[in-house]
């Protein structure tokens, strides 16, 4: 996706909720939040050490910019990424469409 807060680079996030969804917080300014219509909740896999929702809040669908399927490098961390939400992580409650 395209940063928030500079729209010349792109960063890799994994998505961890979606709008409606209520997230635990891991440093934000609210302890909890409600993705709004139209965001997502990005965080990446080093909490504390990530430039993700946690920093800038939720994300505008508009800034979404592709998906990751693969790691190419370095060759001996070649895989295929698994859309995986770690436990800790998953949504508090997801509305129902």
């Amino acid at each position: 996706l395209r940063s928030p807060r500079n729209p010349e680079q792109k960063i890799i996030k994994r998505v961890i909720a979606l709008e409606g969804d209520i997230i635990k917080t891991i440093g934000y300014k609210k302890k909890y939040v409600k993705v709004p219509h139209g965001h997502i909740w990005v965080e990446g896999d080093h909490h504390g050490h990530s430039f993700d929702s946690n920093a800038f809040g939720p994300v505008s669908l508009g800034l979404l910019h592709a998906r990751a399927t693969h790691i190419l490098w370095p060759p001996h961390r070649w895989q295929k990424l698994q859309p995986v939400l770690p436990p800790e992580r998953k949504p508090l409650h997801r509305e129902q469409e």
